[in-house]
C-alpha cells in the first residue's frame, strides 16, 4: 500500500470512527451509571426524610395518647375522637398519615399460655376457648378452628407434646423446608403463618383481630374504647353470658363519660366473674395502644407499627414494625 492510497485513508477514518463509537459507549454507560447514582442518592434522601416524618407523627401521637389517658385517671375514654380513624398530616415533601387504636382490644395470641414460678409455658384452657370462640365468630369451621388455636397454643409452650390437634417439632421438621417451633412467646402476629392448619384466607380473617402484647395476659379489653364493630370480642370472653346481640347492645348503651368500673358496664348480666367471666379481664382503663402510620416522601413509601406502653411515663414506644399490613 503507497502512500496517499485511498485504502490507507478508509482504514484510517474507520479507525477514527470505531473509536468514537467505543468513547460513546463509554459516555452512554457513564451517564446512565450517574443517573443511577443519582437516583439512588435522591431515594436514600427521601427515605431518610421519610424515617424523620415517621418519627415526628410517632412522637405527635404519644403527646396525644398521654392526653389522652391523662384526662382521667380512672378510665379511658375517647372523647376527642382519637382512636380508630386516619389522621392525614401534609408535609413540605409529602403527607404522613396516623392512626391510633387501643392495643388491648383484640385477642392476645400470648394468652394462650400461661408462666408458672420456673418460667415454664404452659396451656392456659381459658385462652384457648377465646380463641375458638372468636373463629367461630368469624365463621372458621369448628374442625380448622381446633387445630390453628392448639397448633399456635404448641408453637408458643415449652413442652414438646403436641395437643390433641396440635403440632410440635416433629410436625414442622419433616417438611420441605424444615423449621422448629417458637418455644417462646409470640413477637409479631405474622409468625402464625408457619403454624399447622393455617391458611391465607384463615389469616386474613383472623388477622384484625389478633395481637401479640408483651405478655401472657388475658386480653385487656376496655368496655369503654371499644368500638362497636368490635361487639365480637365482648362474645368471645364469655359466648354465653355475653351472646352477640347483647355485646352490640351493651355498647350501645355505653354512656358518654364511659363506665367507672366492669361492674357497672356488666350489671345487666350479673356483674364481673359471673356466668363464667374471667375476673379482671374486662378493663375501663388503656394501657397498650397501637400506632400505625404510612409515611410518603416523593416516589418513597414508608409503612410503621409500633405498639405503645403508657405504663410509663412519659410513654414509650415498646416495639415498632416497617412495612404494610400485607407484608405482615
Amino acid at each position: 500500500m503507497t502512500p496517499g492510497d485511498p485504502r490507507e485513508r478508509g482504514a484510517a477514518l474507520l479507525s477514527v470512527l470505531l473509536l468514537v463509537a467505543v468513547m460513546a459507549v463509554i459516555a452512554a454507560l457513564m451517564l446512565d451509571r450517574l443517573n443511577l447514582a443519582a437516583r439512588l442518592a435522591a431515594n436514600g434522601q427521601a427515605m431518610t426524610q421519610a424515617r424523620l416524618y415517621a418519627t415526628s407523627a410517632e412522637t405527635l401521637a404519644m403527646a396525644r395518647i398521654k392526653a389522652l389517658v391523662e384526662t382521667s385517671q380512672e378510665r379511658t375514654v375517647d372523647r376527642t375522637g382519637l382512636l380508630g380513624r386516619d389522621f392525614p398530616l401534609p408535609m413540605a415533601r409529602g403527607s404522613v398519615t396516623i392512626r391510633v387504636d387501643d392495643a388491648g382490644n383484640c385477642f392476645n395470641l400470648n394468652s394462650l399460655v400461661e408462666s408458672d414460678e420456673q418460667g415454664t409455658l404452659r396451656l392456659r384452657l381459658v385462652g384457648l376457648n377465646q380463641m375458638r370462640s372468636l373463629m367461630k365468630g368469624l365463621a372458621i369451621p369448628e374442625a380448622e378452628a381446633a387445630i390453628i388455636s392448639d397448633s399456635v397454643a404448641d408453637w408458643i409452650d415449652t413442652d414438646n407434646t403436641p395437643a390433641p390437634n396440635g403440632a410440635e417439632d416433629d410436625s414442622y421438621q419433616g417438611r420441605p423446608a424444615p423449621y422448629r417451633t417458637a418455644g417462646r412467646l409470640i413477637g409479631d402476629v405474622s409468625e402464625i403463618r408457619a403454624v399447622r392448619g393455617m391458611t391465607p384466607q384463615f389469616y386474613e380473617r383472623l388477622r384484625p383481630w389478633l395481637c401479640a402484647l408483651p405478655g401472657a395476659d388475658l386480653s385487656p379489653i376496655n368496655v369503654n374504647t371499644l368500638r362497636p364493630d368490635q361487639a365480637l370480642l365482648l362474645t368471645m370472653i364469655a359466648p354465653t353470658a355475653i351472646p352477640a346481640d347483647r355485646a352490640r347492645g351493651l355498647l350501645a348503651a355505653r354512656p358518654a363519660l364511659g363506665w367507672a368500673s366492669a361492674d357497672d358496664a356488666l350489671r345487666g348480666i350479673g356483674g364481673e366473674g359471673a356466668a363464667g367471666l374471667p375476673l379482671n379481664q374486662l378493663q375501663v382503663r388503656s394501657r397498650w395502644f397501637a400506632l400505625t402510620q404510612s409515611v410518603t416522601v416523593d416516589s418513597i413509601t414508608l409503612d410503621e407499627q409500633a405498639l405503645i406502653d403508657v405504663g410509663n411515663d412519659p410513654p414509650r414506644v415498646a416495639f415498632r414494625t416497617w412495612g404494610d399490613r400485607y407484608s405482615r
